[in-house]
């Protein structure tokens, strides 16, 4: 993912959740998703596709039942 992409889906998922402390952080190789976290906290990852020319970005996000509350 490139960091115009970056720097949009960071931009983007800010207005939505009206986080301002929401990051999305470059991958480490080309090919890996990236990162998102709220401050130090890190929620989940984002994947890009490119489907016959149509780009649409997933994000997956674990919840550890061992984190909910009882």
């Amino acid at each position: 993912m490139q960091a115009q992409d970056v720097g949009r889906l960071q931009h983007y998922l800010r207005g939505v959740f009206g986080n301002n402390r929401l990051s999305v952080k470059p991958p480490a190789k080309p090919t890996a998703p990236v990162e998102v976290y709220v401050g130090e906290e890190f929620l989940g990852v984002l994947h890009r596709d490119d489907e016959e020319g149509e780009i649409s970005y997933a994000f997956h996000m674990v919840i550890l039942d061992e984190d909910l509350p009882v």
